[in-house]
């Protein structure tokens, strides 16, 4: 099965610039996407009849931002878009798809606000989603999507220029430490050690053609589904927004 997950930082640019001949190159049998920015009723009839796909969608209730879909082959038993934490939910930050055999879930992480200025917002979402996982951590699971914190050194291009800047500061960080701790694996970390694989960059300095970007995007597997992972990916070519596509074959 391959899954592959992407923040297209608006779902009606990427469709302008060829979302459909895209998903038809991936074969992608699971796609998970963050930061549609539409409501219902909103999304461009060919995406919400994607041929060869069932489509779900988690909108937030302010219009323009955040919110989630998923397209997979497979019809999943049932759909979730809440996780009990009111304004995380009101926000569409969450999509959960039961499978028999494995769960998949989907999520946007807060920001924080490049002041910090929503730091306690992200951090208190974290702490949710935390509880979340502790559920699930001894199904076979995949966790992706945009969480908005890069883990190591290794997973940015300046790190010690950003030490102290949202997206990497310590309480950031240890979050993805509890993620682990839970036993959910990093996989491109587990199968790629090397820096210099990012999935966001800046839109100012011409970041990206420089490779001044960050790994904040991730697809976690849990323990119990971990052996099972074939590849894991970074799609850095793959342009429309400003993160790329990340993705797994398990």
């Amino acid at each position: 099965m391959k899954i592959i997950s992407w923040n297209v930082n608006g779902l009606r640019a990427v469709y302008r610039d060829g979302f459909i001949d895209w998903v038809k190159k991936t074969e992608a049998d699971v796609i998970c996407l963050q930061e549609i920015k539409l409501q219902e009723g909103q999304v461009p009839t060919e995406v919400a009849d994607l041929r060869g796909y069932n489509a779900y969608f988690s909108y937030a209730q302010k219009k323009g931002y955040s919110g989630l879909a998923v397209f997979t082959k497979e019809k999943p038993l049932r759909v979730e878009n809440r996780s009990g934490f009111g304004r995380f939910d009101n926000e569409g930050r969450m999509l959960r798809l039961y499978y028999p055999g494995f769960t998949l879930i989907n999520v946007y992480i807060p920001h924080g606000g490049r002041g910090k200025e929503n730091l306690p917002y992200k951090l208190e979402a974290y702490k949710h989603l935390l509880q979340y996982l502790a559920k699930v951590k001894d199904e076979k699971a995949v966790v992706v999507g945009d969480f908005n914190v890069a883990h190591e050194d290794v997973d940015l291009a300046r790190p010690n220029q950003n030490k102290n800047n949202i997206m990497f500061t310590p309480p950031e960080r240890e979050q993805l430490d509890k993620i682990a701790d839970l036993g959910f694996v990093d996989s491109f970390r587990k199968l790629h050690r090397e820096g210099g694989n990012y999935t966001w960059w800046p839109y100012f300095a011409n970041a990206r053609a420089r490779n001044l970007g960050w790994r904040i995007d991730y697809a976690f597997v849990s323990r119990k589904l971990s052996p099972r992972l074939k590849k894991a990916f970074i799609l850095k070519d793959t342009k429309g927004s400003d993160h790329c596509p990340v993705g797994i074959e398990v």
